[in-house]
């Protein structure tokens, strides 16, 4: 019972907070703008960093629309470049000024402070933990993605001036550099491959103006919601190139339906495993019954009557219930706080100890329900058997 109820409360905890930590993986961003493509697509590679664009959105284009009269602001996002397997991201300062998540918390610095140079990059939590990374040690990124990379931009270091605080977001597991720094170690590249004999040095490109050509995509806040479909409608029928401008919740929504099956799933092998136990408690307090027939001969010359031995065996049932829920709620929390770390490292899950909630209540009341259910049988048995022996 207890092995069956941790599992089924254990999938429900950890679906319920896994649906919490991506909804709230960005909460300040009304439109995210990428490239013509489905709007799962832009939403996983934008924010989660799972999959590769469609296409590049001109830096012009990104102008355009970041000044219009209805954004408040705009923070451009470009990707392609990793290092170590994580994935590095291009974007402005006013990044760490204007990204959210959660409940609209802002990003926080456990060390340091944003890029100011060139060749500054500040990393996330989870890879300064990781690769053990502090202020001031100099990272090379790779061209491309993939934990193992041969095309590395070696000739130009970058120097670490921040840490972000840990969000349980992707923010953990990604390298932030400014526009220019991917400009900067793109200038004498030419379709993935380093133009041989380039001898630009790092002073001649301090000298240079670096613009981007390009962005992956671009998050999007307005100054009214009440304008958010009228700007997402003008950015969807933009003429000089083929864009789509999506609401992340519309996306999210969009996304977990499409795990409804899988989830439906888990909770149908978890239910399983449930009845699998309480057929297993029903069958041993019938053994048990047969066992005791003396006892339920005796407690009835003492006169109590068949509808008492009926309650004494539910309320048997309910004991070995309730305890069974103590020790899997234990061990529940127990195995959370464990697996804190790990949780949060390699799931990017960051989860909330408070088990009483609204479904675990809900799933609390059920199994006792079912335990009454199961323990009707041998209660029958019980109150037949002290009816034959009046």
């Amino acid at each position: 019972m207890s092995v069956s109820i941790f599992v089924l409360l254990g999938v429900e905890h950890i679906r319920t907070q896994t649906k919490e930590g991506f909804n709230s993986t960005v909460s300040g961003a009304d439109l995210i703008v990428g490239a013509r493509t489905g709007s799962l697509n832009l939403l996983l590679y934008s924010v989660f960093r799972i999959g590769s664009p469609t296409n590049n959105i001109d830096w012009e284009t990104y102008q355009t629309i970041a000044k219009n009269s209805n954004v408040a602001w705009a923070l451009p996002i470009s990707l392609g470049d990793s290092h170590k397997g994580y994935r590095v991201m291009g974007t402005s300062t006013d990044y760490f000024k204007y990204f959210s998540y959660g409940n609209k918390r802002q990003l926080a610095f456990a060390e340091g402070k944003p890029f100011s140079d060139l060749f500054n990059v500040v990393l996330g939590s989870e890879v300064a933990r990781k690769l053990r990374y502090s202020l001031g040690d100099k990272i090379v990124l790779a061209h491309g993605l993939g934990k193992t990379s041969f095309s590395l931009h070696d000739d130009r270091p970058f120097n670490v001036t921040g840490i972000l605080a840990t969000t349980g977001t992707p923010v953990d597991q990604t390298v932030h550099i400014s526009l220019q720094g991917i400009e900067a170690i793109h200038i004498d590249w030419q379709q993935g491959v380093k133009i041989p004999g380039s001898n630009i040095t790092t002073d001649q490109l301090d000298s240079r103006t670096l613009k981007p050509k390009t962005v992956t995509a671009f998050m999007l806040g307005l100054n009214s919601r009440m304008n958010t479909f009228r700007v997402q409608r003008d950015i969807n029928n933009y003429q000089q190139e083929p864009l789509t401008a999506i609401l992340p919740g519309v996306a999210l929504s969009e996304l977990w339906q499409m795990m409804q099956i899988l989830e439906n799933t888990l909770r149908l092998i978890s239910g399983l495993i449930l009845i699998a136990s309480l057929l297993g408690l029903s069958a041993m307090m019938l053994a048990s019954i047969r066992e005791r027939e003396h006892e339920i001969h005796l407690l009835r010359v003492i006169g109590a009557p068949p509808t008492y031995l009926f309650l004494l065996i539910e309320m048997e049932a309910l004991l070995i219930s309730l305890f069974s829920l103590v020790i899997a709620l234990s061990g529940l929390s127990f195995s959370l706080l464990l697996s804190k770390d790990l949780l949060i490292s390699s799931f990017g899950l960051q989860m909330d100890f408070t088990l009483f909630s609204g479904n675990h209540l809900l799933f609390i009341l059920l199994v006792i329900g079912a335990t009454i259910i199961a323990a009707a049988l041998p209660s029958f048995f019980a109150y037949k058997n002290a009816k034959l022996s009046r």
